[in-house]
């Protein structure tokens, strides 16, 4: 059959697929190794970090490795599994995810346990974005649907926090290279459960794939999500700077690319639609709020309140409760109210638990800890649902490794970008703030530059100074301190100016509830006029 022919032998959704609380769980638990790998780095960092002495950049890029790597790949690969079988490459991706986690456990350098994180996301890369896809394409557009992605959405997110919880456990026991393989048993169940249950070839297209554009792609995101990642490390500014160009060029390409290709990797005429660009930017927005919450929050637990690692995974579980509770009210709100009001909600509730953590200080009182947790897991909770459901709908069913793609994206872009500034915020504002105490300082003219540039690194760096020097240990590690707060406080606030941002974008741009409805009916009247 030729390529022309097989794009309109596409088969269609019948209702469900047979046994569909077996396949939505087998589903869900591959979904669920991906984003406990994207946790798993934040609860290991400060034992990395003086395992190898890192910086606070290597921290980042460790943290960021993971994401990176799912984000970097994520259109390209969707695309694929559209083509060639979402099953078949959810099946690569939990192989290699076993692999990987191997790779990373026992990395023997910090740059080795870089590129580990970026092949473990790649892996993701193969395996998230189907998840998605199969859930649009096994479940007819409605309340199921909506149902199993609202159980989608809240539990990948809340593996975040899993994953922080259970590498947390394995820390107090074991070394750091522990947290990494947390996800290498659940994606061999999950390699089982998928192969014996997941139906294969539902509705995928005929279409050759755009494999220049998926190049681009690649290139684009990882420049993008570097370049933030290090722009505002002190010293790496001019090469920040250099891939954010790069990223813009790259980006550019990858648009015209897509207007004059045959068959575009990623359809512009979809993209463009209102229920799909607005919702993708602003799930991209909330969910990267997370992230970077969470990266921050668990250096901040462990460095300044002193919790373990195993007290710091528990502190978050507040989270998990949120993300959990909010599942079933976010599907019937998105599916009474609509897309705009479900979204903004869940915004009000982040915004809300990113002030709290402006009050977090070295003697915060746990449950103020707990309370932000909470109320940014229900935030997230009620924002993710009718972003990804709106994505789906919005999709024509044969492409909608493009609209999981983006969903993915809202996650991982979103999480890759917001953790990497949230990252850098925090990392510039501890540099700059133990610099000011240094020069301050009346022993500020014995400290040499090489000195100045490991306090400046990290807090684990500015401890290993401190062992080095004890007379000078206490004003050192009040030093570290108080610059970690510093530095906390900034990426928060600038969280929550994210926050209002993306909120705005939402009250302009997301139409009614009534007017949503209309816009769905047409972009399916479209989708089958094009089909025909």
């Amino acid at each position: 059959m030729n390529d022309a022919a097989a794009s309109t032998a596409i088969p269609t959704v019948t209702g469900a697929p047979r046994r569909p609380a077996l396949v939505l769980t087998a589903l869900i638990l591959a979904a669920l190794v991906c984003n406990i790998n994207l946790a798993a780095a934040n609860i290991a960092l400060p034992e990395i970090g003086d395992a190898f002495g890192a910086g606070q950049t290597s921290l980042n890029l460790v943290a960021l490795g993971c994401s990176l790597g799912l984000a970097m790949s994520v259109l390209y690969l969707g695309a694929l599994a559209d083509r060639y079988g979402r099953k078949q490459l959810l099946l690569v991706g939990l192989a290699l995810t076993v692999l990987a986690s191997f790779f990373a456990a026992f990395a023997p350098s910090i740059e080795l346990l870089i590129i580990a994180r970026l092949f473990t996301g790649i892996a993701a890369g193969m395996a998230y974005p189907t998840t998605l896809s199969l859930i649009t394409a096994l479940w007819v557009q409605g309340k199921r649907r909506t149902t199993a992605i609202a159980l989608w959405s809240s539990v990948s997110a809340m593996s975040s926090v899993i994953g922080s919880v259970l590498a947390g456990l394995l820390l107090e026991k074991f070394w750091w290279g522990s947290a990494f393989l947390l996800a290498a048993p659940i994606a061999a169940v999950g390699f089982i459960l998928v192969a014996f249950v997941v139906p294969s070839h539902v509705a995928e297209s005929g279409d050759r794939v755009d494999h220049f554009g998926g190049v681009l792609s690649v290139f684009a995101v990882a420049a993008l999500v570097l370049g933030i990642g290090i722009v505002f490390a002190p010293g790496d500014e001019q090469a920040g700077i250099t891939l954010i160009v790069l990223a813009v060029v790259l980006f550019a390409a990858f648009a015209w690319r897509q207007m004059t290709a045959v068959n575009p990797l990623y359809q512009l005429k979809v993209a463009r639609r209102r229920m799909f660009w607005v919702p993708a930017l602003a799930g991209m927005v909330v969910f990267g709020a997370l992230m970077g919450f969470m990266f921050v929050a668990q250096q901040f637990l462990q460095d300044i309140l002193g919790y373990g690692t195993l007290d710091a995974g528990l502190a978050a579980i507040p989270a998990a409760v949120g993300l959990l509770l909010i599942a079933p009210f976010s599907a019937r709100l998105v599916s009474s109210k609509g897309t705009r009001a479900t979204m903004l909600a869940g915004y009000g509730l982040v915004f809300v638990g990113f002030v709290t953590t402006l009050f977090w200080r070295e003697d915060t009182p746990y449950w103020l800890v707990g309370a932000g947790f909470f109320i940014i897991g229900c935030g997230v909770a009620f924002a993710m649902t009718p972003a990804s459901r709106a994505l789906t709908d919005s999709t024509p069913v044969h492409r909608v490794g493009m609209a999981s793609a983006t969903s993915d994206l809202q996650r991982d872009l979103g999480g890759s970008i917001l953790q990497a500034l949230l990252g850098a915020i925090l990392a510039a504002g501890f540099a700059r703030s133990f610099g000011k105490l240094i020069s301050s300082s009346s022993e500020s003219a014995t400290v040499t530059a090489e000195i100045t540039r490991a306090l400046q690194a990290s807090y684990s760096s500015a401890l290993h100074v401190a062992d080095k020097y004890p007379q000078y240990k206490d004003q050192i590690l009040a030093g570290a301190t108080q610059s970690l707060v510093t530095g906390a406080l900034g990426a928060y606030l600038v969280g929550a100016i994210a926050i209002i941002v993306g909120a705005a974008l939402i009250a302009i741009f997301v139409p009614s509830h009534a007017r949503e409805k209309e816009l769905l009916i047409e972009y399916a009247r479209r989708d089958a006029a094009d089909i025909s």
